[in-house]
């Protein structure tokens, strides 16, 4: 079964569901909008009240992160709009994802998300059409000079594919680990490298053809400053480790499971968007947020413990990785798994601070 049959967030709106489960990832859409908000103001001088702006949300998973996104992006055109003395436009939004993700969760929450808008902006908002457009955005999604605003967040550090062995032995080509780790061989790097700059290169090369004379992208994933940084897959394959040892997981099944999951350092991406050339890069900006979604300032009123932490953490792991575990290893195994993977990350937060690097990049087509 190909990878965008299977690769998806846990959809629904249960307690181990991606909805409820995806409080770091809506830190960091909030992050990103003043970010947005600086770089959207040198773009939208040559609105008119007539224009129809098109805006994608690619790889948008579940729940109500995707329409967060959305409305800051439409606050920010709004406020712009409104200094600039011009007429509302109208927006087509296109939310986006592979062919199995839960879009209905999406759906049931346009009610009150275009009621939020009415109320606040009144007469004052323009006509707004959401649809979605299911397909993988390393390949074409649109015609041809169509979109005026391409976002997404936390998706191009997920590959097309898990790299794959370009050698003739035997052995798998990540034998007993997932991912790329600390100690990954440059055999290892130099394969997910490689597919990252495939996929890459691909996703610039469909985004430029169908945006628009002026668009542009938003983007942010997840980055690596050193190839030494700990990753939280690599945690997740120590723990798939230890249950090979207890008879628990099949050695064979841990060997040819690779996630499809590359954290490129920001050498990297520059490297990429050099080499593809349709793009000008106009900010690129890092920060970093805590595996914990840095929960202690939410919660002032009392301590939140590593314990707490680690199962924080490892539940929103388990809206993450859980499709792809289950087809892999089976469903029966799945709360030892994310039981041992919160008792792990709560003992590496004893020893050290455990964040992630985002990268944010503001890209403008070339002309």
């Amino acid at each position: 079964m190909t990878i965008e049959r299977i690769l998806r967030m846990k959809g629904g709106v249960g307690e181990t569901s991606y909805a409820n489960n995806s409080i770091l990832q809506r830190k960091v859409i909030m992050k990103v909008k003043t970010i947005m908000e600086e770089n959207l103001k040198l773009f939208m001088s040559n609105i008119t009240s007539d224009d129809c702006w098109k805006i994608v949300d690619l790889g948008c998973s579940s729940g109500p992160n995707t329409l967060i996104a959305i409305y800051n992006i439409l606050n920010i055109i709004y406020k712009i709009c409104f200094k600039l003395n011009h007429g509302t436009p109208m927006f087509q939004i296109y939310v986006n994802d592979l062919f199995e993700n839960d879009f209905n969760t999406i759906f049931k929450l346009l009610p009150d998300f275009y009621q939020i808008i009415q109320q606040e902006r009144g007469h004052n908002v323009g006509a707004c059409f959401i649809n979605a457009t299911p397909g993988n955005f390393y390949g074409r999604l649109f015609p041809n000079n169509y979109i005026n605003i391409f976002h997404s967040s936390y998706c191009l550090h997920w590959l097309s594919q898990a790299p794959k062995d370009s050698t003739t032995e035997a052995e798998p080509l990540n034998k007993r680990n997932i991912c790329v780790t600390k100690t990954s061989p440059p055999s290892v790097y130099n394969a997910y490298f490689e597919q990252f700059q495939i996929d890459f290169k691909h996703f610039l090369k469909s985004r430029f053809k169908e945006l628009a004379s002026g668009g542009l992208m938003v983007l942010t994933f997840l980055s690596r400053e050193t190839k030494y940084e700990i990753t939280s897959c690599e945690v997740l394959s120590t723990v798939l480790n230890e249950m090979v040892q207890e008879g628990l997981v099949e050695e064979t099944k841990l060997d040819l499971f690779n996630l499809p999951i590359y954290y490129p350092t920001i050498k990297e991406v520059r490297q990429v968007i050099k080499e593809e050339g349709s793009f000008t890069l106009q900010t690129l900006k890092t920060f970093k947020i805590g595996w914990d979604a840095n929960l202690q300032e939410d919660r002032v009123d009392f301590v939140v413990d590593n314990n707490m932490r680690g199962k924080f953490i490892a539940k929103y792991h388990r809206a993450i990785f859980e499709p792809l575990l289950v087809v892999e290893f089976g469903e029966n195994i799945l709360d030892e798994i994310f039981s041992r993977f919160a008792k792990l990350v709560a003992q590496l937060m004893e020893l050290e601070r455990l964040e992630y690097t985002n990268i944010v990049l503001f890209m403008t087509k070339d002309l």
